[in-house]
């Protein structure tokens, strides 16, 4: 099988995954992840195109709002955000002025406020609290390579 044949079947099958992530109840599209794919003298090619181009236009469509304090440092930074944690509740306006206060980023500036990102922009550890816990809650401290965060999620979504 010649390289052109080969991606024009990628080609194609990546047309049929994307028509099935915008139009998922024509049967007719509907060949899935697992279905085998044949092509003459060689072994089935397996669709696994679509959970890849959903996975890919979700990073798109997710987004999230958060505000966070970091405090640079070791158990010591720990201890602070709990201590932090208590006084603040899930308060936006006390978590905005501890911020302004404690925080050793520069948005500690404008309360420490993040804007709108989507997954991957932040840290992994960010992340995975920011695109799977609650909203409108205070969690942390989380430890990243930057120190301990408390982090608030104002808004997400999906």
């Amino acid at each position: 099988m010649s390289t052109r044949n080969i991606l024009c079947v990628l080609c194609l099958a990546t047309l049929i995954s994307f028509i099935n992530a915008f139009a998922p109840n024509h049967a007719f599209l509907n060949v899935g992840c697992s279905t085998p794919f044949h092509v003459s003298n060689s072994k089935p090619v397996y669709m696994g195109f679509s959970d890849d181009v959903s996975a890919f236009f979700k990073k798109l469509s997710v987004k999230a709002t958060a505000s966070h304090i970091l405090i640079r440092g070791g158990a010591e930074a720990e201890s602070k955000l709990l201590s932090l944690k208590k006084k603040i509740g899930d308060n936006p306006l006390k978590f905005a002025e501890a911020a302004m206060e404690n925080s050793s980023c520069p948005s500690g500036k404008t309360g420490g406020s993040l804007g709108e990102f989507g997954p991957g922009q932040m840290v992994k550890e960010f992340d995975q609290v920011v695109f799977a816990e609650d909203v409108g809650v205070v969690h942390g401290p989380i430890q990243t390579q930057f120190g301990y965060h408390l982090i608030l999620i104002s808004d997400r979504t999906e």
